[in-house]
């Protein structure tokens, strides 16, 4: 069939579903169902091992692993740090703190799980001004494998050393509260929110429930999908995420596009069946192109070349399939099983008056905006921009401990071990030497050892541990500032760059890993594929505009817009988080580098929402312009049709998103903070403000396409055109047919 006919196609999968909507509502609830139990009967999905190909720290990991064979920690294994601190004017070398702290150990052995527990006297964990010493406890299993009895042995042997007058906190995650971080109850609120913003758009219980309900299911899907097929394509439990987030939002945008225009044909005169088919051929159309967009940016995250990533981006472009799929087949039939139910208050009491012609408070804004294009579109731009500026500031990391809340265990026995200890303890780096071509290996090692003890920046240094053929050799280096501090980093770069000089003197080379130096090699690498992703994803996108809109000016501005709100969205991120303004407001304890992945995931979900709104809005203007009017009044009716339900939609991710920002974790924070601002600034400024106003300076040559492009170009007719011009089929009778065709 030729691409000018998905409105036509869509058209008739809108009335079939409709007309069978009890088989297809089944079809959808027995596949929910059917993947449920395949997921319960999957193998268990693999651990997320978090590898990082093409990076120096992984490839010293790797290394490590095949010359310590059996020695090396898995990234998994669960550690503990008990952290002991003595009271004022004590020692914990004396007698009484001594067999406190041995107690403490010897109870914190007692659980099975543990593998080894190791006293600070025996270990020479002790600073030297004996008032800080911690204990290191090993388990066998990972953190989220540990049983409740494991961690209650840990936090009452922790009990023994408080009432005895010691100040005592555990680092690490053992006893991380994992409450704290998920952030459950704002997200309750987000939907509560969202549930009240349908309520009022609509005046509909069954219009405000459908697209919860249907989001809802379609991420049911995706989930038990993903569980199902974990093990088949090695994806970890958090590939769900992003697919859950992101198969929401779409998942309501979608539901919400068709419904609103399904009650819109209704209120023209169109039956149920008739008014459901034109939904869907027409809002159907630009959520099955919007969804493509969406799918193109999540792909897109492969080329950032990081294996979690790429199976995150993926899950989540099939989390978008689903919701386009939900909103093709399974709106239409529910639509057809309550036709009426959805309608507004006025047309389900037989007061048809046609609204659909009306100014309401879209049809103002745009004229406004059309009054006054260059002050409107001046202040976008600059307000965008001024917000955007910090952005130069922009520093990528993985905050810790540090990040954390002081009211948690593992915040306090951070800030203990570094003042203990020094900023540095807290994130040494493991320095593994390859002395396989020197001549003395051990030698060599030793040298490698003495260079970097004496470069600028290293507080100390530990003597190497030679693996059994005694060509490899492993130390730990400690730095003089905190692990996320930028003097951190550069004393990273000045220690590999030590490596040419050294490795031409002893024939030895060494490779810099620990989680410093892994969290330093991650934000390098994700703030160089920032831009070539970014690249990628607009150029893409641009493209697909290019087909569904027929202009070359209309996916430019999309595209520059989209720059915009992601720029300041970030800008803001910055001022937050990593300049401490406005920190009190939302709870944030400590500020710090931005986590190195959620730039590019911001990316992908505010890429996704963006280009929702915008061919939602801009479609009806361009169904508007192919149907006669001219280009101002076609922006003017684009706004009638679609402002509100682009604000609607805005308001529930604002909402969904802002309940993640009352989280304890700055990460989880920082996630929900970054896209309600994004969304904010895209669907509140970029789309409300910025397009009407390009648009109303463009005038007819935002639809200007060269004349052999125009030819070339496939039409995808996403305005609807072949629609108008077939007769409509008017069948199964409204209960109020009479106001409704009045």
């Amino acid at each position: 069939m030729e691409i000018r006919s998905v409105a036509v196609l869509l058209y008739r999968v809108g009335r079939t579903a409709f007309r069978r909507r009890w088989y297809v509502a089944l079809l959808w609830v027995v596949l929910l169902g059917a993947l449920g139990f395949a997921s319960t009967q999957a193998a268990a999905p693999p651990d997320d091992n978090g590898s990082m190909p093409g990076i120096e720290s992984q490839r010293a990991y790797e290394l490590l692993q095949k010359r310590f064979p059996g020695t090396s920690q898995s990234p998994d294994q669960a550690t503990a740090r008990i952290v002991f601190v003595a009271p004022d004017g004590e020692k914990l070398t004396s007698t009484s703190n001594r067999a406190v702290i041995g107690k403490v150990v010897s109870e914190a052995a007692e659980s099975s799980q543990v593998q080894a527990a190791v006293s600070p006297f025996r270990a020479h964990t002790v600073d030297k001004d004996a008032s800080t010493a911690y204990a290191t406890v090993t388990y066998e299993v990972a953190s989220k494998d540990l049983t409740t009895a494991t961690k209650d042995g840990l936090r009452s042997a922790v009990d023994v050393a408080r009432h005895a007058g010691l100040t005592v906190d555990v680092g690490g995650p053992v006893l991380a509260d994992d409450a704290v971080a998920a952030g459950g109850s704002g997200e309750l609120i987000g939907i509560v929110i969202a549930a009240v913003v349908l309520l009022m758009t609509f005046g509909s219980l069954a219009a405000a429930g459908l697209p919860l309900l249907t989001a809802v299911l379609g991420v049911g899907i995706s989930t038990v999908s993903i569980t199902a097929l974990g093990s088949t394509f090695g994806l970890s439990t958090t590939s769900s995420s992003l697919a859950s987030m992101l198969g929401l939002a779409v998942g309501i945008d979608y539901a919400l596009f068709v419904v609103s225009r399904y009650r819109e044909e209704r209120d023209r005169g169109h039956h149920p069946q008739e008014a459901a088919g034109r939904a869907v051929g027409t809002a159907g159309s630009a959520v099955v192109f919007a969804g493509l967009t969406v799918v193109i940016a999540l792909a897109g995250l492969s080329v950032v070349g990081v294996p979690t990533l790429t199976k995150m981006g993926l899950s989540a472009a099939g989390a978008v399939v689903v919701a386009v799929l939900v909103a093709l087949t399974l709106i239409p039939a529910l639509l057809g099983i309550l036709p009426d139910a959805v309608l507004a208050r006025r047309l389900r009491k037989g007061r048809a008056a046609r609204s659909g012609d009306k100014d309401n408070a879209g049809t103002r804004w745009a004229r406004f905006v059309q009054r006054r294009p260059i002050p409107v579109l001046l202040a976008s731009v600059i307000g965008l921009g001024v917000v955007a500026l910090p952005v130069l500031d922009l520093q990528l990391g993985m905050p810790g401990d540090e990040s954390k809340s002081t009211a948690t265990t593992e915040r306090r026995a951070y800030d203990e071990l570094a003042h203990g200890f020094g900023p540095g303890f807290n994130g040494p780096f493991t320095i593994v030497v390859d002395a396989k071509g020197a001549k003395n290996p051990r030698s060599a090692a030793k040298t490698v050892a003495r260079t970097i003890s004496e470069t600028r920046g290293v507080v100390s240094v530990t003597p190497p541990v030679f693996d059994p053929a005694g060509d490899t050799a492993l130390f730990t280096a400690t730095a003089a500032t905190a692990p996320t501090a930028e003097q951190t980093k550069d004393l990273v770069r000045a220690i590999r760059a030590e490596r040419p000089r050294t490795t031409a003197e002893t024939g030895a080379t060494f490779f810099v890993s620990g989680t410093t130096a892994i969290n330093i090699d991650v934000a390098d690498k994700m703030q160089s594929a920032l831009v070539p992703y970014l690249a990628v994803v607009v150029g893409l996108a641009f493209l697909l505009l290019l087909v569904i809109f027929r202009s070359v000016l209309v996916p430019l501005k999309a595209a520059l817009g989209f720059l915009l709100s992601v720029l300041s969205a970030l800008g803001a991120v910055v001022a937050v988080f990593q300049w401490g303004w406005l920190a009190d407001l939302i709870g944030l304890q400590q500020t710090g580098p931005v986590m190195s992945t959620m730039p590019i995931m911001m990316v992908g979900i505010v890429f996704g929402l963006a280009m929702d709104y915008e061919v939602f809005l801009v479609s009806r203007m361009r169904e508007a312009y192919t149907h006669g009017e001219r280009p101002a009044e076609a922006v003017v009716t684009g706004f009638r049709h679609s402002a509100r339900v682009v604000v609607a939609a805005a308001l529930i991710m604002i909402a969904v998103f802002s309940g993640f920002v009352g989280a304890g974790l700055a990460l989880i924070k920082m996630i929900g903070f970054s896209l309600a601002v994004a969304v904010l600034f895209d669907a509140l400024v970029v789309r409300m403000a910025l397009v009407p106003a390009v648009m109303a300076l463009l005038g007819k040559r935002a639809w200007w396409l060269p004349g052999r492009l125009a030819r070339w170009l496939p039409r995808v007719d996403i305005e609807g055109a072949a629609l108008s011009r077939t007769p409509a089929v008017e069948a199964e009778p409204t209960s109020v047919p009479e106001a409704a065709n009045r």
